[in-house]
């Protein structure tokens, strides 16, 4: 209703009154700016299309109203095409819940705990292919009586009390996970997942993306399709090696914008051994969910106040459906389909605008570097050491600002496509490796001149 006042979001994600040093949400409904249920409904003509970019609109003007935030992240991560009908999505929907109940019973037939309404925390087997405890004996002798296990069985199983421990940390503070049902659902959909997706399998943080997606959506199943898209984008983030972490080449970006943004940072950082930017794994892995509240990192992962995006409204690609549906199109052909530009995400539009063969640097760089710049006075005068700047960094979770993280986001993306242009348009820049620094007027003897 117009005229009536913001509301906090805080009351839809219960917090358990023992944790009183929860921080509380910055995020508010804004009637007539959020995307409302009523407004919501009405973004879909007679027989189920959406209208994509009327949606996208609103979101960016305010956010999404918490009742209706699962239907419309299905949407912006790529569940269903917005051009599809209500009578559509029923049948795909109901597929893929046969889907993942098939994929979960395969997993029930080889350990009886998963679909239980129970999960475990303690190993069930060894790497030899024996049991772990006393307690997984007769499941691993029932498992091995018609013969030696099969590789992909023994690492599932050495996955499942990792998961079970992660589950028992994850959003802790929330009522909703009081409820063992709860807790017990989003084991099965990790275990599932780590049952199908045997490159990635489990690692610790998919916990905290998957959490989101069982609060906000009922059914198990959709959950699961909403949190497997999501993986989609992700799980590079998740692959590491002895050697290399799976967000490596995000954080070379996140060095390289840092020296632009703020070159007395990244020299320090340098200087204590932090050239590499490791300290910031966990931020780009798990979406700044412990940097932030649990409401307001729904907020950033799902809004931008008022003038501001969705992390993935932001970079939104109507063509999302199709390529996750059709392996086999290529970017290329699925841009060839035609549709206004305004069905594109902000930042989505503005990389098509730029002629270039580099490929654009994801909104959570950008997210990162905010926060580094705004710690940087901090991490100037107090890090003296590595540690010092993990423990500056672990000082803020929960505490962030994300509507000033995200309004800053976007200038050092601005910046930092500015920077772009000028260095591919400059003959006479000079340059320190492939980083360019502009000075203002007056700083130098040419009025375009650049400094390394």
């Amino acid at each position: 209703m117009w005229g009536a006042p913001a509301e906090p979001a805080d009351s839809y994600y219960e917090v358990r009154p023992e944790c009183t040093d929860v921080p509380g949400t910055k995020f508010k409904i804004r009637p007539g700016k959020t995307l409302s249920v009523r407004k919501w409904k009405a973004a879909f003509s007679p027989d189920g299309q959406l209208d994509i970019g009327q949606t996208l609109g609103r979101i960016h003007r305010g956010g999404i109203h918490p009742t209706i935030r699962g239907e419309v992240w299905e949407f912006l991560l790529g569940c269903f095409d917005p051009r599809s009908t209500y009578e559509e999505r029923e049948q795909l929907r109901e597929e893929r819940r046969e889907q993942y109940e098939k994929w979960k019973i395969v997993c029930h037939e080889i350990f009886p705990v998963v679909g239980s309404g129970e999960f475990i925390t303690a190993p069930v087997i060894t790497e030899d292919a024996e049991a772990a405890t006393p307690n997984s004996t007769e499941i691993v002798n029932d498992l091995i009586s018609n013969g030696p296990l099969d590789k992909r069985i023994i690492n599932w199983l050495l996955l499942l009390h990792q998961i079970g421990l992660d589950v028992k940390r994850t959003d802790r503070s929330l009522i909703f996970y009081e409820k063992q049902e709860n807790l017990a659902k989003l084991w099965d959909i990790l275990v599932v997942y780590a049952w199908i997706d045997t490159d990635v399998g489990y690692c610790q943080g998919m916990s905290d993306i998957c959490s989101p997606m069982i609060i906000l959506l009922k059914n198990e199943a959709d959950a699961f399709w909403c949190f497997e898209r999501l993986m989609r984008r992700l799980r590079g983030n998740f692959k590491c090696t002895e050697s290399s972490v799976g967000v490596e080449s995000q954080l070379s970006h996140l060095a390289m914008v840092t020296q632009v943004i703020d070159p007395k940072l990244h020299q320090h950082l340098e200087t204590l051994g932090g050239g590499d930017y490791l300290f910031a794994v966990r931020m780009l892995m798990v979406l700044f969910r412990r940097e932030f509240s649990f409401c307001d990192s729904l907020y950033l992962w799902g809004v931008w106040i008022e003038l501001e995006q969705m992390m993935w409204a932001l970079e939104y690609d109507p063509d999302l459906f199709y390529l996750y549906e059709e392996p086999t199109l290529s970017m290329e052909e699925a841009k060839m389909r035609s549709r206004s530009m305004r069905h594109y995400g902000k930042f989505e539009r503005e990389n098509m605008k730029i002629k270039s063969e580099e490929a654009p640097l994801p909104i959570s760089v950008f997210l990162v570097a905010s926060v580094l710049k705004d710690k940087s006075t901090k991490l100037l005068h107090e890090a003296r050491g590595l540690d010092d700047v993990v423990k500056i960094l672990n000082d803020i979770t929960g505490s962030l600002d994300a509507k000033k993280a995200c309004n800053e986001a976007i200038k050092l993306h601005k910046i930092s496509e500015k920077s772009k242009r000028l260095r591919r348009r400059s003959p006479r820049g000079k340059f320190d490796g492939d980083v360019c620094f502009p000075v203002k007027k007056g700083e130098a003897e040419a009025e375009e001149s650049w400094v390394s």
